[in-house]
């Protein structure tokens, strides 16, 4: 995830993050499959430019760290 506060799409400065969000399950969709828990999905970040409306999701490191071995992901 990106560390500084710029938006990629308008090098607006205005940009906000929240952590902990849920990738779905139950009866929304799961946007990562196979990387939660029995009881819980993963978790996003997700970054908002309040200047131009760019929205972008990042995986928690949790949820990254069990790609390699999942078998609902592969790599390319």
């Amino acid at each position: 995830m990106e560390k500084h506060n710029q938006c990629p799409e308008c090098a607006g400065t205005r940009v906000h993050s929240h952590g902990g969000i849920s990738a779905g399950g139950g009866y929304a969709p799961n946007y990562l499959p196979g990387l939660g828990t029995f009881f819980s999905s993963g978790k996003f970040t997700v970054r908002v430019c309040a200047d131009c409306g760019l929205t972008r999701f990042y995986a928690s490191p949790e949820a990254r760290a069990k790609l390699r071995d999942s078998k609902d992901w592969r790599r390319g």
